[in-house]
């Protein structure tokens, strides 16, 4: 069974890389209480016009604070703990069915040979991604 699992994780990680996407895990969280904290401030100190500048500045200043901190996905996918990885690999192997591969080299020609299924494994992925992982996904920096 793990070298299906391993054949999927680096399918997972050929898609990724084609699409160039990148997740940020944790710095999500830091922007967005960045955010909230200068509205409230800017909200005690200027009312209704405090939190609209409060919420810009905020914003500005939580993505100064993220930007760079995202990382390409299939280096967070390689980093991931077997339960974690069996976890993708159920997600992925709904998709891919009954489909039969010999080896990884052989499944990545298959799901990127078929559109219908690269992009049905591309959702299953940022599904996993953002549900299980709780990240949020950049397309192309």
């Amino acid at each position: 069974m793990a070298p299906r699992i391993d054949d999927v994780m680096r399918l997972c990680c050929e898609i990724s890389a084609h699409d160039q996407i990148k997740v940020a895990v944790k710095s999500s969280a830091k922007g967005a209480m960045v955010t909230g904290g200068s509205a409230f401030v800017g909200g005690l100190l200027g009312g209704p016009f405090g939190i609209a500048v409060g919420g810009a500045v905020g914003g500005v200043l939580g993505c100064w604070l993220t930007s760079g901190q995202f990382k390409p996905l299939p280096e967070i996918l390689m980093e991931l703990p077997s339960h974690e990885q069996q976890k993708l690999y159920k997600d992925v192997m709904v998709v891919l069915g009954s489909l039969d591969w010999m080896d990884a080299a052989q499944l990545i020609g298959l799901v990127m040979g078929n559109t219908t299924l690269q992009q049905q494994v591309t959702a299953a992925l940022l599904n996993y991604v953002t549900n299980e992982l709780r990240a949020e996904v950049c397309y192309k920096e």
